[in-house]
């Protein structure tokens, strides 16, 4: 039998991450509350994309009457760096999620993206040649760094299957 596995590094809570790293974590948790539009989940994601110049690209989940229409925050911020920042290299991407108060929280679930924004992460991945790394977050502080998008999604759909 085969198997997959990987390392990761985990925090207990942000002031644990370098300063660079407690940016980008804050600014998808600040995504997550103020960009996303969830009004029949209530649950609101946030995601924020770092790139190598430097600059912070944030989205939101944005949900739609006509399910499953929706687009996840991981594929709104890196279509708004697809479009902004064209050919700019991603360094990471941080997903953080806000739970509505009148749902049990979800304590210290670290949210992990979708199997549509894994591959979509991928793709990114493979046009730059470059790892990204991702901010896996939870409500309570926990945070997961993977080095390298990969390992979400170790066997990819690629270019190369067409």
């Amino acid at each position: 039998m085969q198997r997959f596995s990987f390392e990761y590094e985990s925090f207990h809570s942000m002031e644990e991450l370098s300063n660079l790293d407690q940016a980008i974590v804050a600014a998808a948790f600040e995504a997550a509350e103020k960009l996303a539009y969830a009004p029949y989940s209530k649950f609101k994601v946030g995601a924020a994309v770092l790139l190598s110049n430097g600059e912070v690209v944030r989205g939101g989940n944005q949900e739609n009457a006509a399910f499953p229409a929706g687009i996840c925050a991981e594929r709104v911020a890196l279509s708004a760096v697809s479009a902004s920042y064209p050919g700019i290299i991603i360094k990471s991407i941080a997903i953080a999620y806000n739970k509505n108060k009148d749902f049990n929280r979800l304590d210290e679930r670290v949210l992990s993206p979708c199997g549509i924004c894994r591959q979509t992460i991928m793709e990114y991945q493979n046009r730059q040649g470059k790892p990204i790394s991702l901010f896996l977050n939870s409500e309570t502080g926990i945070v997961y760094k993977i080095k390298d998008a990969q390992f979400l999604l170790p066997l990819t759909f690629n270019g190369d299957l067409l």
